[in-house]
């Protein structure tokens, strides 16, 4: 059974695309857990899961995409 794990969380809906699109393009199984409150988006985060052992391949590819 694959265990996941969180690489990244955030408030907008738009970075946690920005992320799921890249692991995605690069042939990581992603998924998206959004537990944002749906009448006041301030609070709660949209997290970013990936199996646990592509973790550290996963925090690579995100911080090169946003250090660009």
């Amino acid at each position: 059974m694959n265990q996941w794990t969180k690489v990244f969380a955030t408030k907008s809906l738009a970075e946690a695309s920005i992320v799921y699109g890249m692991l995605s393009e690069n042939q990581i199984p992603v998924q998206q857990l959004n537990k944002q409150d749906s009448s006041y988006p301030v609070f709660g985060e949209i997290e970013i899961y990936v199996p646990f052992h592509l973790k550290e391949t996963s925090l690579q590819l995100i911080q090169q995409t946003f250090s660009q």
